[in-house]
């Protein structure tokens, strides 16, 4: 997909995950948000080819910061998060993580086009 092809990845492991797109957008990702969005099996549930739940969703009981431990690239198509409740099965494709920019919840850091706003 067009635009899904990170340019630079900045880990702040202890507040964020910063993403500069081959489309001129920046998005920062807050990283709570980045884990409750985690598309593994045992966040989002296991189905079968019918649509069927296989696994049930497992819901941490972690109530500490999140943080991240590090990211790890996979191929050329995701980033592997290892976060600090000690999940780390998650891969994050950088289709997913274009879609998430978003979805990146008010409050937080939004999506950028990589112009500046207001004068100078």
């Amino acid at each position: 997909m067009p635009g899904t092809e990170p340019l630079a990845i900045r880990l702040k492991k202890s507040e964020s995950l910063e993403i500069d797109w081959s489309d001129g957008q920046t998005a920062v990702y807050p990283l709570r948000f980045l884990r409750r969005m985690c598309p593994c099996a045992s966040c989002c549930g296991e189905r079968d080819l019918l649509g069927r739940q296989l696994l049930p969703v497992v819901k941490t009981s972690y109530d500490g910061p999140i943080t991240a431990g590090g990211a790890e690239l996979v191929g050329h198509y995701a980033l592997r998060m290892i976060w600090s409740d000690h999940h780390a099965t998650g891969l994050y494709t950088y289709e997913y993580l274009h879609e998430l920019a978003a979805k990146i919840p008010a409050g937080g850091p939004a999506p950028t086009d990589g112009r500046k706003s207001g004068s100078d």
